[in-house]
């Protein structure tokens, strides 16, 4: 039998998630991680043996106590980034969808063959994400293989666990000259082509970062693409990420020219497996949610992008409520935080529209929806066990066998009188910022 030691023991209170309603919090405990990065064990200040594996931890230099005003919480989730567009965080949000991608965002991306342009955006963004807590992230690359390496690479570099896919978009309909794919047959090989050169790269690390099957959405792709990368998936049994149904433009582009719903098409084409992340998913309807449960099929909920161009509220009680599984992402740039708590709170003040309605003019009792508002506690589910239930990774909580995947939160605002452990994590979901996320651990190491 391989015995791992213990080898970092962090001390301070705990908040995990346990359901996605639920949230177990404690007082005082000792968090032991071992060497392969693992959470192996949690003590808890009643156990028998705290005070010896505390003063052990201690003696050992292996011993990190938090601040009294300091919280453990698991690292966040980001099921949908547009790794390039950072540098247009906040651009042009009041624009339709379509215009906003070829007046902004094609030339932005289309830089990306430039690996000198790549590698400084690229590097801060990962730093960024990390800084707000963001542990884990599934990111949308470029069609440039070698700008899509240099995104691997700093994940590597900055400790942060990738899921990385070189964008396919063939469409010559739909997609400039100027930045596509020069055929359906050029997209496949060159995903096929990134495939094997980060299953190369993964042999220089131990914090593997995983290729992705992306074709940008329907509209972009031709069905010899589409079809081609579903071969691929299958093949190589990996991740798929695209966009569905994300707005009405998107989704009449499917029934115009499929006369299907874009999710019957990306589904015959095989491109929705349990290992398929569909980001937004605003005008899914019954049958594509049964679809969806059916396939195991996830959705990257991204509420700030979905205000400027989604056309609609994702309803989470009711995805929750039929066990669909759903995690965060913040959709970089069309949301334009890199904040996983400022998109938790913004799914909260959504969910709390969509039930209540917005239009004055109709009477309460015709304005809203019978869809339920979701609380914080729904939220950080979201951005933690959700996201990592949609990529099948053992993360998300504060838990034995668990990757430990960690931030140090401080609380942001102080306490006057007794609050309960209840309250406080109401008030970090609700105020906490990057300058409060102090310390951020990815598979045991330090990453910020």
């Amino acid at each position: 039998m391989i015995i791992i030691a213990t080898v970092k023991v962090i001390e301070g209170p705990t908040i995990t998630s346990t359901d996605p309603s639920s949230i177990q919090c404690r007082k005082h405990q000792l968090t032991c991680i071992d060497g392969e990065g693992y959470i192996e064990r949690i003590v808890d200040e009643s156990d028998d043996d705290f005070e010896s594996v505390r003063q052990h931890a201690k003696q050992t230099d292996q011993l990190l106590t938090l601040r009294p005003d300091e919280y453990l919480l698991p690292g966040f989730i980001d099921l949908h980034v547009h790794a390039p567009q950072w540098p247009n965080a906040g651009v042009a949000l009041d624009r339709p969808l379509n215009e906003w991608l070829d007046t902004y965002t094609f030339p932005l991306e289309s830089k990306y063959q430039d690996v000198d342009f790549a590698k400084p955006v690229y590097d801060d963004l990962v730093k960024q994400l990390l800084a707000n807590g963001t542990t884990t992230v599934l990111y949308f690359g470029t069609t440039h293989n070698p700008a899509n390496l240099e995104l691997a690479k700093a994940c590597i570099r900055h400790n942060q666990r990738g899921f990385v896919g070189k964008v396919a978009m063939d469409n010559p309909d739909q997609t400039p000259e100027y930045y596509r794919d020069a055929s359906a047959s050029q997209a496949v090989e060159d995903t096929e082509t990134f495939i094997k050169q980060m299953i190369e790269l993964n042999k220089t690390t131990s914090l593997k970062q995983t290729p992705v099957i992306t074709p940008r959405f329907v509209p972009s792709c031709t069905p010899e693409s589409l079809k081609g990368l579903g071969e691929l998936a299958w093949k190589y049994d990996l991740p798929v990420q695209s966009h569905c149904s994300e707005s009405d433009w998107e989704n009449g582009y499917a029934l115009e020219h499929y006369h299907k719903r874009d999710a019957e098409v990306l589904d015959e084409f095989g491109l929705l497996t349990d290992k398929s992340v569909m980001a937004h998913g605003t005008l899914l309807n019954q049958t594509d949610l049964n679809r969806f449960k059916d396939r195991g099929v996830a959705i990257a909920h991204c509420p700030i992008s979905n205000v400027y161009f989604g056309n609609a509220v994702l309803p989470v009680s009711k995805l929750l409520k039929q066990k669909v599984k759903v995690g965060l992402g913040t959709d970089i740039s069309g949301g334009y935080s890199p904040s996983l708590y400022q998109n938790i709170r913004q799914a909260v003040m959504s969910s709390r529209m969509l039930h209540d309605g917005v239009n004055s003019e109709l009477d309460p009792a015709q304005r809203g929806t019978a869809n339920d508002p979701i609380s914080a506690k729904n939220g950080f589910y979201l951005a933690t066990v959700g996201g990592a239930e949609s990529l099948h990774l053992r993360t998300g909580q504060i838990k034995p066998g668990y990757l430990a995947d960690l931030q140090v939160v401080q609380a942001p605002m102080p306490s006057f009188n007794e609050e309960t452990m209840d309250q406080i994590f109401e008030k970090i979901i609700y105020n906490a910022s990057k300058d409060d996320v102090k310390q951020v651990f990815v598979q045991g190491r330090f990453a910020k």
